[in-house]
């Protein structure tokens, strides 16, 4: 799956060409395109038709599509007595539902070879092509994926969920090693499509909070990269990141949470935050023809890896060959002399 920097550029991509514009008609060519969409093609395309792309937006790895408003938010508003618009004038004790409350979101899941391309009508079709949205003005938006683990959906949009919740036990635990993410609040609330409203902050957010993802990482009893992909704690991070952001902090994956120092999740996440935001300046990664931008140009930044995928090559700050470990049914990249192992902590007697 794409990882943040490809997906904001994909994001980007979006923003330029389709928001503003009204759907006309859409084509489901692939069952397995909209299969997280459980109502099946045809409510997809008629939920979609008629509509106008409200916004491109993202969180983490998380890619989706508002449309201008919707049957939730119309319903919403009227059990206030409000229209669409809220009003200054509402009674603050009844507060209106905000624009995004209730709308419909089209969710994109790219998977492993999913895109997104604007193409202009009359233009032949990719060879994998799944699903083609026509706007009113005559141009495109096509999704292709050749391996078909991709696919859109179409969801309401709901209140994000806290970026820091934690149990109490929880809390008390962090409390005595003096880092506790902040109490959770109403001010700054978001909207995610449904699915996704338990994805965390990421660290290009600009309300992303270094502390209390150092804290809700610290909180889990796992190996840093793990919780580095646990988009609940931290979003965007993948396997690629993950591995260039370890390296650049000098500490190994498998150090445990517990025992991670604020200073090395700070040092581990602002490693994170910079190589994510190289790689958006180069176009992302690409390590073939099934991530491109919207469109079809592919990213340069793979030339600009350290350590993930340079197997035996020297590592660029010692010259120390770079290592390769299975890893979650994947592989994880490290420099054994500058990201040394973390020892174990002998068994209590």
């Amino acid at each position: 799956m794409p990882e943040l920097p490809e997906v904001e550029v994909v994001r980007r991509g979006l923003e330029g060409h389709v928001v503003g514009r009204r759907i006309a008609r859409v084509d489901v060519a692939h069952p397995r395109a909209v299969r997280r969409h459980v109502e099946g093609g045809d409510d997809f395309a008629a939920r979609l038709v008629g509509h106008t792309v409200a916004a491109a937006r993202r969180r983490g790895k998380y890619l989706w599509l508002e449309l201008d408003g919707g049957a939730g938010a119309r319903e919403a508003n009227a059990a206030l007595g409000t229209s669409d618009a809220p009003k200054a004038a509402f009674a603050p004790s009844m507060p209106a539902v905000p624009a995004s409350a209730g709308s419909d979101a089209v969710l994109a899941h790219l998977g492993m070879s999913g895109q997104m391309l604007v193409a202009s009508q009359g233009r032949p079709d990719e060879k994998h092509l799944r699903i083609r949205v026509r706007f009113d003005d005559g141009g495109e938006l096509r999704f292709v994926d050749q391996r078909t683990f991709g696919g859109l959906s179409v969801h309401p949009l709901v209140p994000a969920a806290s970026d820091s919740r934690l149990t109490s036990a929880g809390r008390s635990s962090l409390a005595g090693r003096g880092d506790v993410p902040a109490p959770v609040t109403s001010e700054g609330r978001e909207f995610l499509p449904a699915p996704i409203a338990h994805i965390a902050r990421d660290p290009m957010d600009p309300a992303f909070s270094l502390d209390d993802a150092v804290a809700a990482i610290r909180w889990r009893r796992t190996e840093l990269k793990r919780a580095l992909l646990d988009q609940t704690a931290v979003s965007g991070i993948g396997n690629i990141y993950a591995d260039e952001a370890l390296w650049r902090a000098r500490l190994h994956g498998s150090r445990p949470t517990e025992r991670l120092t604020r200073a090395q999740g700070r040092a581990v996440l602002a490693a994170a935050a910079e190589v994510m935001d190289e790689a958006l300046a180069q176009g992302g990664t690409s390590f073939d023809a099934l991530y491109v931008n919207v469109n079809g140009a592919s990213g340069y930044f793979d030339r600009s890896l350290a350590a993930y995928g340079q197997e035996d090559r020297p590592c660029p700050r010692c010259g120390t060959p770079i290592r390769r470990e299975p890893f979650m049914n994947r592989s994880s990249y490290f420099c054994p002399r500058c990201q040394p192992r973390p020892r174990r902590r002998p068994p209590i007697s």
